[in-house]
């Protein structure tokens, strides 16, 4: 159970305390050129709490200095009950919801939230799946993309989905999540990424999709379910495994229900950071293992090194 009257979550020294133990876990290192042994902290009443110096650069940092935190005037223990509620919350939490609780504008909610999900992403060291390991691979489609059209020429579902945005998942049984916000759902557009992303000694499971056939002799097996012919489960050629891609499909169960019920609207910019924030989630769900606390504390790790600033690709503010 998450409890939100921690001091961590009230008071700005007990969060500093608790983000110094989760990212100097072996004692603060200066993060100008990564001296770890000539650091000291400054204390007296000239000094802001937590204030270090490096003997080797003469540089000063804190603990928040070159993660998604630096230069933020939101006190820190808003800060680690925004990551908290984003990663406890399965289906998410808007900005607006954000904005209420914490106390805080719309517009600060709103790229802390951003800065969060930056946080959540994960550097992948290596592909998934590997060892004889069954990876789902599935699409799906969100809103409209605009200046689009179905081709009935309704503006709501139906038509087919060359009008929406399209996401790629890949799932790992009893592992983890990768989705990516794709151009195009075609053989051209999907190789490469499965390639790069799915160990070749991998077990490929999707569903009856033409594309998908020229890719599966890529991997160990590859084995599909017709779900135009009704079937969704079918036994494997190989013993006591299932075929199909229910896996993948309550993930995108959970990643629909999030930007229906939860966002409303995602803009096509911003859709790949959402895709990610549900990848966190999903790979560290408590199926897998992990509570909200030990959810958040890894989300917390991630934020070194990723500063986000208020900018978008084309330099305009957002």
């Amino acid at each position: 159970m998450s409890d939100l009257t921690k001091p961590i979550f009230t008071n700005e020294d007990k969060a500093r305390e608790h983000l110094e133990a989760l990212r100097w876990p072996r004692g603060p290192y200066c993060p100008h050129c990564g001296e770890a042994k000539e650091v000291k902290r400054l204390e007296g009443k000239s000094h802001r709490p937590g204030l270090h110096q490096c003997s080797s650069c003469r540089g000063h940092f804190t603990v928040t200095v070159g993660t998604v935190f630096e230069r933020s005037h939101i006190p820190l223990n808003k800060w680690l009950l925004a990551f908290h509620l984003m990663a406890a919350s399965k289906k998410g939490i808007s900005a607006h919801q954000l904005h209420r609780m914490l106390g805080i504008t719309y517009k600060s909610a709103w790229f802390m939230a951003h800065r969060i999900r930056e946080a959540m992403r994960t550097d992948f060291s290596g592909p998934i799946g590997g060892g004889g390991k069954t990876v789902e691979a599935d699409e799906t489609y969100w809103g409209n993309i605009k200046g689009r059209l179905p081709r009935d020429g309704r503006t709501g579902r139906g038509g087919g989905g060359e009008h929406k945005h399209k996401i790629l998942s890949l799932v790992e049984r009893d592992g983890t999540a990768r989705s990516f916000h794709i151009a195009n759902v075609d053989h051209k557009s999907l190789k490469p990424i499965l390639q790069a992303q799915i160990a070749k000694d991998s077990h490929l499971m999707t569903d009856g999709a033409h594309h998908y056939k020229q890719i599966g002799p890529d991997f160990l097996s590859h084995e599909s379910v017709n779900h135009t012919q009704g079937e969704y489960a079918r036994k494997s050629r190989r013993k006591g495994v299932v075929a199909h891609t229910n896996t993948v499909e309550s993930f995108f169960g959970l990643l629909k229900r999030g930007l229906i019920g939860t966002y409303h609207h995602v803009s096509e910019a911003h859709l790949q950071r959402y895709c990610t924030e549900f990848d966190f989630r999903f790979s560290h769900r408590t199926a897998a293992g992990y509570s909200d606390a030990q959810r958040a504390s890894i989300a917390l790790k991630q934020s070194e090194g990723k500063r986000l600033t208020y900018r978008r690709i084309n330099g305009q503010e957002a």
